[in-house]
């Protein structure tokens, strides 16, 4: 090949003798004509490269059951490459080239067509770096598209790394071409480079902090993407979409987005919601106020009417015998409600829901469940309801919910019990009405 591109040189050298271009002009066409028929060999081999690709590779990924290298094609990773073979021929040809013209012609080179050989080596230089970068960077991301089609991309997510990765890749092409142009080292350049630590640390305190961040949660399994979370300081209450170095996205259940450094997620409390989602229910734990003016002893006609509700009818039947077998070891039980062990109505309802609880379709029996009466206040007193639904779905959720408060505001009557309510209006009205 070395004889075929002399005899080349030669043949375009006497070629131009003969039109009388000679010397310095006659140098610079000679090389000028070259460089343009090597790039029109680079652009050539390009497109072929690219046809290529285009009939072969397209019908052998097109042909395999592996998604993978479907997401390889679909992001240009192989259409890159193609570009990157016609930068390898002319980076090597051009030396050849060069050496080929000074050896044919006598007449040095001048400072113009210098410039013009420096100029081209060092961009065709960089026009590879640049390739090869985009190369490594768009792979990069075909590889965590590939990653995330894995089960265990939602439990270790690997996006931080890569971003980390594409950005070294990045740095170093960007130093390298600065290098290329300017003409230093890169060994001299990274020797003074520990003298700019503490400035790229300040610059880049939010990506380091961040990348610290993404080894923790994947590490300590914190949070991950598709996790419900709650983050009152940055009013997010929704899912995780998108965990990267330096953010974090969260769809909040009003479909706006809410996006905050990644480190957040590690420096502040973060309620995540995957252990109840993983959980066999989802907790219900809310109160009803009582008027304690309601409050009483049963009497027994009452305890008769309270018989004839069936969850309670057993309990009451019971408790009827036991505390009259205790009441006659007490004095004067009869003279006194204060005398002996009588029952109430609070602690007949309070035994009602448990047993409401205990026969719901839609309570997880397998985990906890009970009533419980929390500490008086002005506002009554707190009667707790503590269980948790078989359904954790969202809406199916609140509709148990919902339904279980709306029987107990309704059955709290039967027990000549009254919910605590601060007045109204119309409170205030009837109490005129009656003053009148």
């Amino acid at each position: 090949m070395g004889e075929h591109l002399k005899l080349l040189f030669k043949n375009l050298s006497d070629w131009l003798e003969t039109w009388g271009l000679t010397g310095a002009f006659g140098q610079f066409l000679h090389l000028a004509i070259l460089l343009a028929m090597l790039f029109l060999v680079g652009f050539a081999i390009d497109r072929i490269t690219r046809v290529i690709i285009k009939l072969v590779i397209n019908r052998i990924v097109k042909s395999t059951n592996n998604p993978f290298d479907d997401i390889m094609l679909e992001m240009g990773v192989f259409r890159r490459i193609a570009h990157f073979v016609p930068a390898v021929v002319v980076y090597y040809m051009l030396p050849h080239i060069f050496n080929g013209v000074y050896s044919v012609d006598t007449v040095q080179p001048d400072a113009v067509v210098k410039a013009f050989i420096d100029f081209s080596q060092k961009a065709t230089s960089i026009y590879m770096i640049l390739v090869g970068t985009s190369v490594i960077t768009t792979g990069l991301k075909a590889l965590n598209e590939i990653y995330t089609h894995l089960d265990v991309s939602g439990r270790v997510p690997i996006r931080g790394y890569i971003q980390v990765v594409q950005f070294t890749v990045v740095l170093i092409a960007g130093i390298w071409m600065l290098s290329i142009v300017f003409g230093f080292h890169l060994k001299g350049f990274f020797t003074g480079l520990g003298a700019f630590m503490a400035v790229l640390v300040i610059v880049f305190r939010d990506t380091l902090l961040g990348l610290m961040a993404t080894i923790q949660l994947s590490v300590n399994k914190m949070v991950r993407i598709g996790d419900w979370v709650t983050i009152p300081s940055k009013n997010a209450d929704g899912v995780i979409l998108e965990i990267s170095v330096n953010t974090v996205k969260v769809e909040n259940w009003d479909k706006t987005i809410t996006t905050m450094p990644t480190y957040s997620l590690v420096s502040e409390p973060v309620q995540n919601w995957r252990g109840m989602e993983e959980s066999n229910g989802r907790r219900i734990k809310r109160f009803v106020n009582i008027d304690m003016g309601t409050v009483h002893f049963c009497s027994d006609s009452l305890l008769d009417r309270l018989s004839n509700i069936y969850l309670v009818s057993e309990y009451i039947k019971s408790k009827r015998a036991e505390l009259d077998e205790l009441n006659r070891k007490f004095p004067k039980a009869d003279l006194s409600v204060a005398n002996g062990i009588r029952l109430t109505n609070l602690g007949i309802f309070r035994k009602y829901l448990e047993c409401y609880l205990k026969d719901h379709p839609d309570i997880q029996h397998k985990m906890t469940t009970m009533v419980r009466q929390l500490q008086s206040t002005d506002k009554g007193i707190p009667i707790e309801i503590y269980g948790f639904s078989s359904d954790k779905e969202w809406e199916a959720y609140e509709n148990v919910q919902s339904d279980i408060f709306d029987h107990i505001l309704a059955v709290i009557p039967e027990f000549e019990l009254r919910v605590f309510q601060n007045p109204t209006g119309a409170d205030f009205k009837q109490l005129a009405k009656a003053a009148d």
